[in-house]
């Protein structure tokens, strides 16, 4: 497959299973530095240990926040981005309150990511399209844009679906192009993969990254 870009720069080569284990976070990193990935997203208890496995090697360090449901309170979401950027987490995917955003609680939206943005790492935004209207997904990109966040996140995984091209297509025409699109969940073939890219995707979350990577070459 003749491609017009460098696919392992859209990599983030996620591991968000709850029964990772430290052998799985290093096998998970030698293979991002390997394949000269984007970054790794790891869970809060194995940001130290990715740390050092990733040091030098230009890999960025991925964590995430208010995850995978978005329901704890914004004191607790600064102090958990507060943590993760102490322990050298680059960027840091927060969940949005979805039910706040429903109830059109948007200075509460607002200020919880403007909150973890201060922290001072790259913040991208998790919205999980598939509990959200065309609507809502409006209004909560407009939360990320006051709350002065760097990227939109499709999906947890863990929701009810993972990023569509359709979710990617809406983001990219309601976004400023300096914003961010993380298309993330159910993410497992070169051919959508390659699909979320050409919709606008800035950056891929998947646990198949390798797989993927591995399509486009032989191809």
């Amino acid at each position: 497959m003749e491609l017009s870009f460098n696919p392992e720069s859209f990599f983030e080569s996620t591991l968000l299973n709850a029964k990772a284990t430290k052998e799985n976070i290093n096998e998970l990193c030698r293979k991002a530095i390997h394949y000269n990935f984007c970054g790794v997203c790891v869970n809060p208890y194995y940001v130290p240990l990715a740390d050092s496995l990733l040091s030098g090697s230009g890999v960025k360090l991925v964590s995430v926040v208010g995850f995978p449901l978005g329901c704890t309170s914004k004191e607790m979401k600064r102090y958990e981005a507060e943590d993760l950027f102490k322990k050298n987490a680059q960027e840091i995917d927060m969940v949005l309150n979805i039910g706040a955003l429903k109830d059109k609680e948007f200075s509460v939206v607002i200020q919880e990511i403007r909150d973890v943005v201060n922290v001072g790492a790259v913040v991208k935004v998790i919205i999980e399209t598939g509990h959200l209207t065309e609507g809502e997904i409006v209004n909560a990109c407009n939360c990320l844009l006051e709350g002065g966040a760097h990227f939109v996140k499709t999906s947890t995984g863990f929701g009810p679906r993972g990023a569509s091209l359709k979710d990617v297509y809406l983001l990219r025409s309601i976004l400023p192009s300096e914003v961010g699109i993380k298309a993330s969940g159910g993410i497992n073939s070169a051919e959508f993969a390659e699909k979320l890219i050409f919709a606008g995707a800035s950056r891929l979350g998947t646990s198949s990254a390798e797989k993927i990577f591995l399509e486009w070459k032989k191809e």
